[in-house]
């Protein structure tokens, strides 16, 4: 009896050996695509005020976990039963990122008549906030889609239970571990002025500490905001050429990181006018 007890610890023991050897393999496999996670957040996440910067990050966060709550299970049933049909799922999501990093271009270059529009339409911080959350969450939808097939095509090969341990066990550090470093992203000058509170000696290495990271915020969003969007279309391009055999012969000759953003930024462009025309169409007939 006891030496039966024995043995089933030590199974535990050997899978949880093979758990971890095998979530340290497939959390490096996920890195850059975390990177680019953590880059289009963190400028999703930052421009409110002191004092509601938290509260949004965490919204944010439960809904990137309900979000992987939905994609674990259907993720694994589609990997068992409807293997292919994740090609064109990973491809829809390209699609969408693609877009919103036209988007973005488009805002940026319009950006003084994107304000008055705004003004004119009298949006109230809530609408903003609400807006602003939705639009991460729908974002950290389809990068949590990538996240969890890359993962999950490192462990296919292993038994069912390895794959939904190991798998979950990435997603959910991958949610952590963003959203957390979002937030020390965000309160980068809370701290600076805690720093500067400690003594009055503005010579001091905390005071010089403190005033460095106020100053470097504002450049750190402006940062985001660019690296994000380059984020955004060098996530699609990298779909469509990892998915699209004659986009792949096509563009084999160049350098990946060249190819991924043209290839992001000119489906995002034809995306952007397509939707454009169609909202221009239900305008002119009231649809």
């Amino acid at each position: 009896m006891a030496s039966g007890f024995f043995a089933i610890l030590d199974d535990i023991g050997a899978l949880m050996d093979d758990v971890v050897v095998m979530s340290k393999i497939t959390a490096k496999k996920t890195a850059s695509i975390l990177g680019d996670d953590l880059a289009v957040t963190s400028e999703k996440a930052s421009g409110f005020e002191s004092s509601r910067e938290l509260p949004i990050i965490w919204a944010i966060t439960k809904g990137s976990f309900l979000n992987k709550l939905i994609i674990l299970p259907i993720a694994f049933l589609l990997s068992a039963f409807l293997p292919w049909s994740i090609r064109y799922i990973l491809m829809l999501g390209g699609l969408y990122l693609a877009y919103e990093a036209a988007e973005k271009i488009y805002e940026y270059f319009t950006s003084h008549k994107h304000t008055l529009e705004e003004k004119k339409e009298e949006i109230t911080i809530q609408e903003h906030e609400k807006k602003k959350i939705k639009s991460a969450i729908i974002t950290d939808f389809i990068l949590s889609i990538e996240i969890v097939i890359i993962a999950l095509g490192t462990v296919m090969e292993q038994k069912l239970l390895m794959q939904i341990v190991v798998v979950t066990i990435v997603s959910i550090i991958a949610t952590i571990g963003v959203y957390g470093i979002v937030a020390l992203i965000v309160r980068m000058d809370d701290l600076g002025y805690k720093l500067i509170s400690l003594n009055d000696n503005t010579k001091s290495f905390t005071n010089r500490l403190g005033v460095m990271l106020i100053r470097a915020l504002p450049k750190v969003i402006k940062s985001l905001s660019i690296i994000g969007t380059l984020a955004l279309l060098l996530v699609s391009g990298g779909i469509f050429l990892h998915n699209l055999e004659f986009l792949h012969k096509f563009l084999h000759d160049f350098p990946s990181l060249i190819s991924e953003f043209v290839v992001g930024l000119v489906i995002g462009l034809l995306i952007f006018v397509l939707v454009a025309f169609f909202k221009n169409m239900r305008k002119l007939f009231h649809i």
